[in-house]
């Protein structure tokens, strides 16, 4: 089994990147899929997440500003974040939860993606 994500890059404070990551090896339509981030010197956090029954879930500091999504038959899951900030800035990871419910937690994911760079420059 496979999580690749894409779609990280660099970008000026108040632009827009789409994340996406496609599973592999098995079928994850019923399971939660959800994005973390880690930031140089911090521990990873929830970003957002969408569970089996497509409820999504978000953390405060990205509530109104990132977009969670999935498709693919249910094995992908994307990202749309606008109106970025520098504190966006972190490695963001995909990840599959062993449930249908979104966990807010790192323990509960059996799957992680390898990591994406985003850096938002003010």
């Amino acid at each position: 089994v496979q999580l690749q994500a894409s779609g990280g890059g660099w970008v000026q404070a108040g632009g827009s990147l789409r994340l996406s990551c496609t599973a592999s090896g098995r079928t994850f339509s019923r399971n939660a899929m959800d994005w973390f981030r880690q930031a140089p010197g911090k521990e990873r956090e929830f970003v957002a997440g969408v569970g089996g029954r497509y409820d999504t879930y978000y953390a405060d500091s990205v509530k109104g500003r990132f977009t969670v999504s999935r498709g693919g038959g249910g094995n992908s899951v994307y990202l749309q974040m606008n109106s970025l900030k520098p504190e966006d800035t972190a490695v963001y990871y995909c990840a599959a939860s062993y449930s249908g419910e979104v966990t807010m937690t790192i323990k509960g994911h059996d799957y992680w993606g390898q990591g994406t760079q985003v850096t938002v420059s003010s």
